[in-house]
């Protein structure tokens, strides 16, 4: 198996582009990453795409062919993969692997959604796909409701009353809005950057307990990566980032999982895939960009990956522990809360934040010395999780 690294990442910025298509959204991330990636069109081999819901909110289904076609390399193997949120992160490992096995040298991988442009009505009803239809759905299940039920057994299962949790939760609104509000590509750039515990508790009640300010806004927007075997790679850009491990598990319907959905079991076992890919543990990690839907998401994906331990990371959060300056910065973009979640974009998304923190390129929120990056996306409730790492070395 061969290594792997990325020669360029391009993203557009996070926010409404009603002039733009799924097509025009991926174009323009994509052409921001070939420009720094020193390769010629000629050397890409295929194309990995990653939407959600492309056809109820742009009306094109067969983006892939449309994608290759617009950005200058028609005839080459297009692909579309869909995992609800996590879509360009199943995407990007299915390209990595590919890439490894030997099966192509050089491939892009990355996705685009447009959700803000579309009618709240249409997003929401779009959204809501990825929960269990026959089961769920019918309920009038939507993500806030699933999110809402698992800050409540969260609350119950570890002794916390659901109005201190709530104080907690907070401060991950906070922390991500005020990265958000630095970030030029984010769609809250300049804006709540400077929010209190009572702005997110007394904002608007979208399900009780998650208010307008626990939850990321729909988002349109675009993300790129050229990933390459490591020899072309090297002879290509000076400072390659190299993917060390990847993992991906999957999950059932939510009344599966039950009281499991605190624990997120498939997000655990797909970073313990990930861990033993890249021969590291968590403590190894200089940063994390993960999938903050919520702000309770952040919480339970913090303790699942092995970062704290159960029922500890909202104290560690409101502490201070996951901020820039903390023992483990989470979000240093503003993850989708302060960035934006543009489903199909979002996972490359992350990897282009990370690739451009481990670059020391991240100028408006850098890390100082960050060595070792995961990226964690989730698609549904709870049932596909992606996890990457990447390192400079």
């Amino acid at each position: 198996m061969r290594r792997v690294a990325i020669l360029g990442v391009g993203m557009t910025k996070f926010g409404k582009h009603p002039e733009k298509s799924l097509v025009d959204l991926f174009a323009e991330a994509f052409f921001e990453a070939f420009d720094e990636s020193n390769i010629e069109l000629k050397d890409i081999e295929a194309v990995y795409y990653g939407n959600f819901v492309g056809e109820m909110t742009d009306g094109s289904a067969n983006l892939s062919g449309f994608i290759a076609d617009e950005i200058g390399l028609k005839n080459v193997p297009a692909i579309r993969y869909e995992g609800a949120c996590a879509s360009s992160s199943v995407a990007f490992r299915e390209a990595v692997r590919a890439v490894s096995a030997g099966y192509y040298d050089c491939v892009v991988v990355g996705g685009s959604e447009k959700l803000l442009t579309a009618e709240t009505g249409i997003g929401t009803r779009a959204l809501a796909t990825a929960v269990d239809a026959i089961y769920e759905m019918v309920a009038g299940l939507t993500f806030p409701g699933v999110f809402a039920l698992a800050a409540r057994l969260y609350a119950k299962e570890y002794g916390i009353p659901l109005e201190r949790l709530r104080e907690m939760m907070a401060h991950v609104s906070i922390k991500n809005h005020r990265y958000g509000a630095v970030n030029p590509k984010s769609q809250f750039y300049g804006k709540y950057g400077n929010l209190k515990v009572e702005d997110v508790l007394n904002s608007r009640m979208v399900c009780s307990p998650i208010t307008l300010l626990d939850s990321c806004p729909m988002t349109d927007g675009g993300s790129a990566v050229i990933i390459a075997e490591e020899r072309l790679a090297k002879d290509a850009v000076d400072t390659p980032v190299y993917v060390l491990g990847t993992g991906q598990a999957s999950g059932g319907a939510l009344f599966r999982q039950g009281r499991d959905i605190v624990k997120a079991i498939p997000r655990r076992k797909s970073a313990e895939m990930a861990f033993r890919e890249a021969k590291i543990q968590p403590k190894d990690v200089d940063f994390v960009e993960l999938h903050d839907c919520f702000t309770i998401a952040e919480i339970i994906a913090l303790e699942a990956m092995g970062f704290f331990g159960y029922g500890e990371a909202c104290y560690a959060t409101e502490e201070g522990a996951t901020s820039i300056d903390g023992e483990l910065p989470v979000n240093p973009d503003g993850g989708l809360i302060g960035k934006g979640h543009p489903v199909g974009a979002t996972g490359v998304s992350q990897i282009y934040s990370a690739v451009k923190q481990l670059r020391g390129e991240f100028k408006w929120n850098q890390v100082e010395d960050a060595r070792i990056a995961m990226t964690d996306t989730l698609g549904g409730d709870f049932g596909t999780l992606v996890n990457i790492i990447l390192g400079v070395e």
